[in-house]
C-alpha cells in the first residue's frame, strides 16, 4: 500500500481517468485525481496558454503564453504526482480512447466538445462527469449511461459558453467537486450520480434528474 492509500484510508491506483480540457476546470479536477494517487491520466487540450487564462488556471506562468497546455500541465503534474502515470494529447477529443479508461471527465466551455462527450459515452458505456462555470456559478454532474439520464437531459448540453468571467474560484469549487465525484465512483459510491450540483455564489445544492437516477 502507497503512502497516500495509507494517508487517505482509500487505494485509487487501480483507476483510470480522461479529462478533456486542461483550463481552469482540468487542471483543479487533475491536480486533486493526481493528489488522490489515481494510477493513469490522460490529457487532451488543444489550446495554448494566453494571459487572460492566469486568474484561474494555477498550473501555467506568464512564461508560459504560447506554450501547449496539455504538454505543460501533464510535465507539471509528473512532477507534483511522479508514481501517476500521466501522458497528454495536444489536440481535440476525436472520439476515441487509448488503453482502458474507467470515467470520462468534461473540463471545457465548449458545448459542442461536451456532445460529443455525451454521445461517445451513450455509446462505450464509460461514465462520464461534467463540469460548468459561468462567473460565480457552476455545475458538476455524474452521468452512469444505462444508469442514469444523460447530459443532455440533466441540460449540460444548454449551459452558457464563458471563458473569461468565471474566477479562480469557482473553477476551483467545480473542479474540485467533478474529482470528488470521480473518486466516488472509483471506490463505488454511486448514489450522487444523476444528481445536478449546482454552486451558486457560495451556496449549494443538488437537483436530481427525472430518470432512471441511482437512489
Amino acid at each position: 500500500m502507497s503512502i497516500k492509500s495509507e494517508i487517505q484510508g482509500f487505494d485509487i491506483s487501480g483507476k483510470s481517468a480522461v479529462i478533456i480540457g486542461c483550463g481552469g476546470l482540468g487542471t483543479n479536477v487533475s491536480v486533486h485525481l493526481a493528489g488522490a494517487g489515481v494510477g493513469r491520466l490522460l490529457l487532451i487540450d488543444y489550446d495554448t496558454v494566453e494571459e487572460r487564462n492566469l486568474n484561474r488556471q494555477f498550473f501555467y506562468t506568464p512564461a508560459d503564453k504560447g506554450e501547449e497546455k496539455a504538454r505543460l500541465l501533464a510535465g507539471r503534474l509528473g512532477a507534483y504526482a511522479p508514481e501517476v502515470e500521466i501522458k497528454y494529447q495536444a489536440g481535440k477529443f476525436d472520439n476515441t480512447i487509448p488503453g482502458d479508461c474507467d470515467i470520462l471527465i468534461v473540463a471545457v466551455d465548449n458545448i459542442a466538445t461536451r456532445r460529443q462527450a455525451n454521445e461517445f459515452c451513450k455509446k462505450s458505456g464509460i461514465p462520464c462527469i461534467n463540469g460548468s462555470i459561468n462567473g460565480f456559478f457552476g455545475t458538476a454532474y455524474l452521468y452512469i449511461p444505462g444508469k442514469t439520464p444523460d447530459l443532455e437531459a440533466a441540460g449540460c448540453l444548454n449551459e452558457t459558453e464563458n471563458k473569461n468571467r468565471s474566477p479562480s474560484t469557482t473553477a476551483a469549487i467545480i473542479g474540485a467537486l467533478e474529482a470528488q465525484l470521480a473518486v466516488d465512483y472509483f471506490l463505488g459510491i454511486v448514489q450522487n450520480a444523476g444528481k445536478l450540483y449546482i454552486y451558486d455564489n457560495n451556496e449549494i445544492h443538488t437537483l436530481k434528474i427525472r430518470g432512471d437516477s441511482i437512489d
